[in-house]
């Protein structure tokens, strides 16, 4: 599977999770510390949000504080289709892989920052499924592109402390269980009784 697949397939299973999340689900707790779950969902909005001036070409200095704050209003599933769908056309367009992309870390290849964005919705949309008790299987597929890229940056993720360390699966555990332990989440976490 190429990587804008694995993207797009990433994109709808999280917009799916999103259209999941009961209303008395807002708050609850994710394996994310101190993100409940609008905070995770906005997090990611935020960051599709971001992906159409960055694949295009702009700064973070150009973009500016336009995606300070809320993203989600007063419909968190519409938001969430909006910005993913707006995403994924950035991502599609002819030669936006073949940039280079302004990221606070410095220059990034394209691809690299559609990787990024790929384990993104992949990890995060496994913690909205289990914090509101959905299906938390991903995409097996997606799952392996992910997994075959953060291979080779698990150490650049723990040193720059973007991932937790410490969280090991067990050896028999399958490609999703271990890509999730590599981002520092247990895979059997589930929300506190």
């Amino acid at each position: 599977m190429d990587l804008l697949e694995a993207y797009r397939r990433s994109l709808t299973e999280f917009t799916d999770r999103v259209e999941q999340v009961a209303p008395a689900q807002w708050s609850d707790p994710t394996p994310c510390p101190d993100w409940d779950v609008r905070t995770l969902v906005n997090h990611v909005v935020t960051e599709d949000r971001w992906t159409v001036p960055l694949l295009a070409g702009r700064t973070i200095a150009e973009v500016g504080d336009r995606f300070d704050g809320d993203q989600l209003g007063d419909d968190p599933a519409e938001a969430a289709r909006q910005a993913a769908g707006q995403a994924e056309v950035a991502a599609n367009h002819p030669g936006a892989l073949d940039r280079t992309v302004h990221l606070s870390a410095g220059e990034t290849p394209a691809a690299e920052y559609l990787h990024q964005l790929l384990a993104e919705h992949l990890v995060h949309g496994w913690d909205l499924a289990v914090a509101i008790g959905a299906d938390p299987r991903l995409d097996a597929d997606a799952v392996d592109v992910c997994a075959r890229w953060f291979a080779g940056r698990i150490s650049d993720y723990q040193q720059a402390d973007l991932v937790r360390t410490g969280v090991h699966a067990p050896a028999d555990a399958d490609p999703q269980d271990r890509l999730i332990a590599a981002f520092g989440r247990d895979p059997d976490w589930a929300p506190p009784a």
